[in-house]
């Protein structure tokens, strides 16, 4: 009698409907995700919402009192002094939340979230040139780290839970989740995206974004109003005009690390950075005698789409950018950052033939892709805030912007996954900081 166990080697058996699913079920992995990602993006929707009216009010105020500019030294004063007596730890901002992705270490600490708001309204309130994403960013990585411990996550999960934090504060605070989404995939490692952060990061970024609208949070809307067909020729434009975005991008990135650099070997004193700072811009406003290059500069943005503007409304306002940041105010570089992109674009629309209003939009994108080098992202942000008619030109401008800005970034804590091109195959594997350190 054949004994039953012995079996032919090659016979096929019908596996079981659990002995199908089980091993492959994705079902326990998003329900564990779905939750982490419903409660971390709530809370970060919440707090952009929050943040977003905050900023408003105090741009709104400082323009009715704009004598409030005179005291920019005091509140950069007061904003480094808080930084060295509680904040040294949490000094790096975006950076530290890259770095525990690539070597995770303790917790990040929660004072993050209220330090850089705090930060980030002073900054505001009497006149920095300064943005908003690294703020949302913060908080976000601040907030979503505090649940590492009671949800028990692992070094990988604790990971993916900083990737979709990253995506949810982008998200909610554009208004933009799936760029948010692939922000937050692309932005911390060059060339290569992490695939097993995919669900956790878009359910969180469209799950900031919901709740940030609910709390009726107002986010700024562009237009493009010509789009021309895409042709050869209009391509070459395009192409002309990624690169000009892809080296102011590499210029803003070099400039303001070296600023930095600078005031930090000449003022040994971090409070006194911003204090110095403070007064430059303050000067520099007055001597002007506009407002128009400080705060977030969304009327400027919104006006390039349609009008023409002065040539040089990049470079000064790339200059009041670098001069707020470098010295150690609060805020972020990616809103000057699409200052600077929509208004280069306006300026090359004097030789470009190209309508305004595109190459303001490809600008917009295209200078933030190349100092972020997240060109996937900013591809879709385009097409999120534009419309989809522009997503050619606009993938365009900001892969060729993303290959012209070179191994260069705002930052410095990224690393390199994958080199640009084979010229730059050696900075595969280290940081934007350590390329600086050893090549400039």
């Amino acid at each position: 009698m054949m004994n039953k166990t012995n079996l032919s080697p090659n016979k096929k058996t019908t596996p079981t409907i659990v002995e199908f699913f089980g091993k492959y079920a994705a079902a326990p992995y998003l329900l564990k995700w779905l939750l982490i990602s419903a409660i971390i993006g709530s809370l970060i929707g919440s707090a952009s919402a929050g943040f977003l009216q905050s900023l408003d009010w105090v741009t709104n105020y400082r323009e009715a009192h704009l004598w409030l500019i005179s005291f920019l030294p005091l509140g950069g004063l007061a904003i480094g002094f808080l930084y060295l007596q509680l904040g040294k730890d949490i000094e790096a901002g975006n950076n530290l939340l890259i770095d525990n992705i690539h070597n995770p270490t303790k917790t990040i600490p929660f004072r993050m979230a209220p330090f850089v708001y705090l930060g980030t309204m002073v900054t505001h309130l009497f006149g920095g040139s300064a943005g908003r994403e690294g703020t949302s960013l913060q908080m976000a990585g601040a907030i979503a780290d505090q649940f590492t411990k009671p949800f028990r996550l692992t070094t990988a999960e604790r990971k993916i839970l900083l990737i979709s934090a990253i995506a949810g504060g982008f998200g909610s605070v554009f208004g933009t989740p799936l760029a948010g989404a692939i922000f937050g995939l692309e932005v911390f490692l060059i060339g290569k995206l992490k695939y097993d952060s995919i669900f956790p990061a878009f359910a969180t970024a469209i799950i900031a974004d919901v709740v940030t609208k609910l709390w009726q949070t107002h986010h700024t809307h562009y237009e493009i109003p010509i789009i021309p067909t895409v042709t050869i020729v209009t391509i070459i434009y395009a192409i002309i005009a990624g690169i000009a975005f892809g080296l102011c991008a590499a210029t803003f990135s070099r400039v303001i690390h070296a600023v930095s650099t600078f005031l930090k070997t000449k003022i040994t004193y971090p409070p006194l950075r911003p204090f110095v700072g403070g007064i430059i811009v303050a000067i520099m406003v007055w001597a002007l005698g506009t407002t128009k290059y400080i705060g977030l500069g969304i009327p400027t943005i919104v006006a390039s789409f349609s009008q023409h503007l002065p040539p040089y409304d990049f470079a000064l306002k790339m200059a009041f950018t670098i001069i707020t940041l470098a010295a150690g105010f609060k805020g972020g570089e990616v809103t000057p950052l699409f200052f600077i992109g929509a208004a280069m674009g306006n300026a090359l629309s004097y030789c470009i033939p190209l309508p305004t209003g595109l190459l303001a939009g490809m600008g917009f994108v295209a200078v933030f892709a190349g100092a972020t080098n997240t060109p996937l992202a900013c591809t879709i942000m385009a097409m999120e805030l534009f419309g989809s008619g522009c997503g050619v030109f606009a993938a365009i401008a900001c892969v060729v912007s993303y290959l012209f800005s070179g191994h260069n970034s705002i930052y410095q804590k990224q690393v390199i996954g994958e080199a640009k091109l084979k010229e730059l195959l050696n900075d595969k594997n280290k940081t934007i900081q350590e390329i600086i350190k050893s090549k400039w």
